[in-house]
């Protein structure tokens, strides 16, 4: 029996423990109430009429990497309607707010044959576009068997994930020959993919490099801008925990040389909110809660920002940036959000989800790589006491962002011949490219 068919059997008889699963979770206010039934299959929204584009993007980080793409997809192709999926309440919350006209966002449904074929049977797309490496298997063969064409895109392969698809060759390269194209990130993830099983693999960019900057709005930022005055002040932008308790101590060794430091916290997960703060007053600093209307006073010593959708504000106010998930926890954050805003930007040494991008950030003197507690600290104060440096690293992070301004279309560009219908006289489209390699 192959591990495939072992994972779908496991799918189909663990009904009630899934449900029992999602339960929990429910009650944790990790899945949504109001739209709990998509995850189980049963459609929040009519399909639109002609063809469908579907999407999927495991959370905000990937489902903001592709809102450029949606966009293009739109005005390129018109006639096209564009699903989103995601599997979180952040993210769906976020893609709510920002999704195009012509585009719709449902949750993912859980990995059970029965779910997804509710959730196929709906939707019926006439393309399906994976954003990086969040493999659902049943997903993606049911996907496969309706003969519908799939295109993997911004692929990643880490060297912990490569390790271990390794021991199990026969299942990714069933999943990866379900797709007729698979994008990688960078060159090393669309060699792993090729070596894995990908039918065909390339590299044309990271989305995440041409993405536009982050939203903020203006009355916001300029009620923000006014409260904060001229204090001196730091981001630590989508802390995980752990994180959070580190700001706080690079508050108290920072504000005494800088005693006016206000230091900026957004939580990655808006909903660890009340808990973050209590952490923080139980250090015996002063803390403002946003999602609680609570002001920033010159007492003030940190201000919470447990939010959705705001983080473009907060780099648009600090001059330095903290990019979560680098010191506690492994895999860092997208640190191009911040270098895009003029912040410069610190993490740790746990940004193996972003490899490339940091080293490409290193390598132009865009970004500072720091260890502990000590060395955040030590790297904060410099920054915010030196003009010139912080002026300088700045500028070199922007030049990165705009020398991967073309990325975008070199993507769009191998997706056309996959957009179903909707095509230049002369273009093949994704039916003729599958009866061709057939």
């Amino acid at each position: 029996m192959t591990a495939l068919a072992v994972y779908r059997a496991a799918a189909t008889l663990g009904g009630p423990l899934i449900r029992l699963y999602l339960s929990r979770r429910l009650k944790r206010g990790k899945e949504d109430a109001a739209r709990f039934g998509e995850r189980l299959g049963r459609p929040g929204l009519p399909r639109p009429e002609g063809r469908l584009v579907w999407l999927h993007a495991a959370s905000i980080g990937e489902a903001v990497s592709v809102l450029p793409l949606i966009d293009r997809l739109r005005c390129q192709w018109p006639g096209q309607s564009v699903l989103l999926t995601t599997g979180t309440v952040t993210s769906a919350r976020l893609m709510t707010a920002r999704l195009p006209e012509g585009a719709v966002h449902q949750y993912v449904p859980v990995d059970r044959p029965a779910y997804v074929r509710s959730f196929l049977a709906h939707w019926r797309p006439d393309l399906a576009v994976w954003a990086e490496s969040e493999f659902w298997p049943v997903l993606i063969t049911e996907t496969a068997r309706l003969g519908v064409p799939m295109v993997l895109l911004q692929g990643r392969v880490s060297d912990a994930s490569l390790v271990g698809w390794r021991r199990h060759p026969r299942l990714i390269r069933q999943l990866l020959s379900c797709f007729e194209l698979c994008l990688g990130q960078s060159e090393t993830d669309a060699q792993r993919l090729a070596v894995l099983g990908a039918r065909a693999s390339a590299c044309r960019g990271n989305l995440k490099l041409a993405a536009p900057a982050l939203p903020a709005d203006a009355a916001e930022l300029a009620e923000l801008q006014a409260a904060f005055g001229m204090r001196p002040r730091w981001l630590a932008a989508s802390t995980h925990p752990g994180e959070e308790a580190i700001a706080g101590g690079v508050h108290r060794r920072v504000r005494l040389s800088l005693p006016r430091l206000l230091t900026l916290v957004v939580p990655r997960h808006p909903e660890r909110g009340d808990a973050v703060v209590r952490d923080l007053r139980g250090a015996g600093l002063v803390v403002a809660q946003r999602s609680r209307g609570e002001p920033v006073t010159d007492g003030t010593d940190v201000y919470v920002a447990d939010t959705v959708g705001e983080l473009g504000v907060f780099y648009r106010l600090a001059p330095v940036a903290f990019i979560g998930k680098s010191l506690s926890g492994v895999g860092g954050q997208n640190p191009l959000e911040a270098a895009q805003l003029g912040s410069v930007v610190v993490y740790g040494p746990q940004m193996g989800n972003f490899v490339d991008i940091s080293a490409q950030l290193s390598a132009a003197g865009a970004s500072i790589t720091v260890d502990d507690e000590e060395g955040l600290a030590a790297t904060v104060l410099r920054l915010l006491t030196d003009a010139t440096e912080r002026t300088r690293r700045a500028e070199a992070g922007r030049c990165v962002v705009e020398a991967e301004a073309g990325v975008l279309d070199a993507v769009l560009e191998k997706l056309k011949p996959f957009m179903p219908a909707c095509r230049a006289p002369g273009e093949a489209g994704a039916g003729e490219v599958r009866r061709a390699r057939a």
